[in-house]
């Protein structure tokens, strides 16, 4: 009996995956430093974002800063994609709101904390697969989508508080300044690669309009305006509830929401940086990732997050490509609330927004204005409807939507294509051959129906599958309903190149199939395996 090298025991099982783990990747200094420089670049970026995204939630802005470092140091860790940033999001906050104003924050702490639960059972059970299902359009939409909702998200930086502690519109000089200061941030993001590369742009123009905001105290809006960032570290904590079933009922359906949305905002983010930085996979660990964060978030107070595109953006294009910039970020974020708080709130909002617009241009896939020329109306429209889904209500259900009309043009056009050609039999004299090509599946089963009159046939008639494909179970129903009119009119019909699971299946048309050497062998989708308890997969 051959030795066998499975592991035995937990131990034997940790020591073989630790010995087949990839070599760590080594980074030069050069390449050290510019990782660093991006993620102080991105923490600068997720400030205001984790503040303002804590307000839309309803709860204190420490809440969101704590979970942008929580959620972005542990998939940076830990991550399927290295490069890639994420932290407290609007699409997430948005869907909290209704949950902190009935129940409070505690509520929303154990919300997370399922929440992460749920997208860890996603990765372990590598549902993350299934991001491979959404159709390029749905893409398109998504990114134009998410860069038009970042741009809207950045005119709430041209408001002020009035009078009446109501925000109101800038106007006059603070809005000119803030304006020509917004131009001067993306004009030196433009300009300042076209001289050194040794700084970050975005960093660089952040600095720069910083210290000509600060040295001549120009009146015009900082991150300070926002909130207070000064706070402690991050405390352990049991979520106040109650340990009851009608809190789960409470929770459950958020927790449900959220992680669908975290994970589809996440692993198509995910998709896009690796198109960026020429990466494929990664989906099901970053999954585990989002899981792991969002459990561990909820246990420190965060309000739970998820992959985000514009500060993923930024540090892409700053030269981020490892964990290093995405380790930093967090940290950084970290020391600002410890230490540099009062030095952070000195930066003027319009910097930052600057920076935002200038991801915006970088991220909207502005091909898609030619594309829509060139493409089916049926893409064109997908790409349309997701980019506006989006935008009124959220990603998630923009991706649903998207996905869903593309299968349905897709299930019309393939239904569209199942035809007969029809010639004498070469075997047998005065037999008809139909020859079936297309997929026959629940659209084209009503066509493939509507092709055959018996009563002008003659009395053999030969049904040949080699050129289709039985998909489902009203496939098969479908020519039983043949065989069955056939019957009746009391015609002999054969049916030719059909697999051994339609054999089986097939009750009355099982009978008059014709067995050959070349007959197809992939399995029908309705088999099911009585030993197993399992639906058949296809071959």
């Amino acid at each position: 009996m051959p030795h066998s090298t499975r592991p035995t025991t937990l131990s034997d099982y940790a020591r073989k995956l630790v010995g087949q783990r990839k070599p760590v990747e080594r980074i030069s200094l050069p390449q050290l430093r510019i990782e660093v420089l991006a993620g102080l670049t991105v923490a600068l970026a997720l400030v205001p974002e984790a503040v303002a995204f804590a307000f839309v939630a309803g709860v204190e802005p420490l809440v969101g800063l704590y979970a942008a470092f929580m959620v972005g140091l542990i998939t940076a860790l830990f991550g399927g994609r290295p490069g890639m940033i994420s932290g407290a999001t609007g699409a997430l906050a948005v869907v909290m709101v209704a949950l902190v104003a009935q129940h409070g924050v505690q509520y929303l702490f154990a919300t997370v904390v399922l929440m992460g639960v749920l997208q860890l059972l996603a990765g372990v059970f590598r549902l993350a697969k299934f991001i491979r299902m959404v159709p390029h359009p749905v893409m398109l939409g998504f990114v134009n989508g998410l860069a038009i909702v970042i741009f809207l998200a950045q005119l709430e930086q041209f408001k002020m508080l009035g009078e009446n502690g109501e925000k109101i519109w800038m106007s006059g000089m603070t809005l000119w300044l803030t304006l020509a200061l917004v131009a001067g941030t993306m004009a030196i993001i433009w300009l300042s690669p076209k001289i050194t590369r040794a700084v970050p742009a975005p960093l660089m123009a952040i600095g720069l309009i910083a210290t000509l905001v600060i040295v001549f105290d120009l009146p015009v809006p900082r991150v300070g305006d926002l909130a207070s960032l000064k706070g402690g570290l991050p405390q352990f904590a049991i979520p106040d509830v109650p340990f009851t079933w009608e809190t789960l009922r409470i929770i459950f359906p958020y927790a449900i929401i959220l992680s669908a949305i975290g994970l589809i905002e996440s692993l198509l983010t995910l998709n896009l940086v690796g198109t960026m930085t020429g990466k494929t996979g990664g989906a099901s660990k970053e999954s585990l990732a989002q899981g792991a964060a969002n459990v561990a978030t909820g246990f420190f107070g965060g309000m739970g997050g998820c992959a985000m595109i514009g500060q993923s953006m930024i540090n892409v294009k700053s030269g981020g490509r490892t964990r290093v910039s995405g380790t930093s970020a967090a940290l950084f974020l970290l020391a600002f609330i410890l230490f540099a708080s009062s030095l952070i709130e000195m930066i003027p909002l319009a910097a930052l927004v600057g920076v935002m617009f200038m991801v915006v241009i970088g991220t909207f896939a502005w091909q898609s204005f030619k594309v829509l020329k060139r493409v089916p109306r049926s893409d064109a429209l997908v790409i349309l409807l997701v980019t506006g889904v989006t935008v009124a209500a959220d990603l998630a259900v923009a991706v649903i939507v998207g996905v869903i009309v593309s299968a349905l043009v897709y299930s019309w056009n393939a239904a569209s294509r199942i035809r007969a050609n029809v010639r004498p039999s070469e075997s047998e004299i005065g037999a008809r051959v139909y020859e079936i090509e297309g997929p026959l599946f629940f659209g084209s089963a009503g066509s493939f129906i509507e092709l055959f009159k018996p009563e002008n046939d003659p009395d053999t008639v030969i049904l040949d599958f080699m050129h289709s494909r039985v998909v489902d179970h009203s496939a098969l129903q479908a020519i039983e309903a043949v065989a069955a009119k056939y019957q009746v009119a009391g015609k002999r019909l054969q049916l030719r190149h059909l697999t051994p699971d339609c054999h089986r299946l097939l009750s009355t048309a099982g009978q008059l199939m014709v067995d050959h050497d070349d007959d197809p062998h992939y399995r029908v989708a309705v088999d099911y395996d009585i030993k197993t308890g399992r639906l058949g997969g296809e071959h």
